[in-house]
């Protein structure tokens, strides 16, 4: 069963049942009974969505923020690696040194100048990037160290590739949106259903009711906006940037 429809059918229980109660309290109320001296819900039902939706709009915007935070830390994570392994690498013979140096700043340039653009685009790495860091791996793993000295290097060099790796595979699953099309529904039904309880209350025509009324509908659209914005941390708006890598690698044309 998918889950939208397990959403609608979820709808449609709540408002079967509210239906049905309410039936049953206006048949078995008493003859005698004054609705007017019933207080007037609409207020209530109103203020209660109103807090309601603010709770999942900030939910929503919490959510994204931190996935675009989180894309932020992979990064970061990934550039720190490759510094560290740019640095260690010093221990080793020039000609391995120099080699395994130039593959990670091939690499790192590849994802600065190529790759990022992609995952702005297209919401994916490349599989020549993937190409470019396994060459960085099979260089740091496959020397054999000719002393002690780089015998102790050698295990933190390959742990810092497999952290390197950890953070690229993390930033390629951060790549799409994070926001599902479930929750995107229930956010746009929710305003709505908010911006229309307030024509429930038969608004005045008044200037400042008009007012506040746009102002409410705007600030909605505002916060809807911003979660879209957020919700792809690599291509829109304030997203992710490459600034980690070219901070740790200045050499390297930007």
């Amino acid at each position: 069963m998918s889950e939208w429809l397990v959403l609608v059918l979820a709808m449609a229980a709540a408002c079967v049942v509210v239906l049905v109660v309410s039936l049953v309290r206006t048949r078995r109320a008493p003859d005698d009974e004054d609705p007017s001296e019933t207080p007037d819900v609409i207020e209530y039902m109103t203020m209660m969505i109103g807090v309601v939706y603010a709770i999942v709009l900030g939910l929503a915007i919490a959510g994204v923020w931190e996935a675009r935070s989180a894309a932020q830390d992979h990064v970061q994570a990934e550039a720190q690696a490759l510094h560290e392994i740019s640095e260690r690498v010093r221990v080793y013979p020039p000609d391995v040194r120099d080699r395994i140096r130039g593959d990670v700043d091939a690499y790192v340039g590849y994802v600065v100048k190529t790759e990022w653009q992609t995952m702005a685009d297209h919401g994916h790495v490349t599989a020549k990037g993937g190409r470019l860091f396994e060459v960085v791996r099979q260089d740091v793993s496959t020397y054999k160290p000719g002393s002690d000295f780089e015998a102790q290097t050698y295990q933190p060099l390959v742990d810092q590739v497999t952290a390197a790796d950890a953070a690229r595979n993390a930033r390629a699953d951060s790549t799409d949106a994070t926001m599902p099309g479930v929750v995107w529904f229930g956010l746009i039904t929710g305003a709505v259903v908010t911006i229309g309880m307030v024509f429930a209350l038969q608004i005045r025509r008044t200037k400042r009711e008009l007012i506040l009324a746009g102002l409410f509908s705007a600030l909605i659209a505002f916060l809807l906006f911003l979660i879209w914005d957020f919700d792809a941390p690599y291509s829109r708006g304030i997203t992710a940037s490459a600034e980690p890598f070219t901070a740790l690698f200045p050499h390297l044309p930007k």
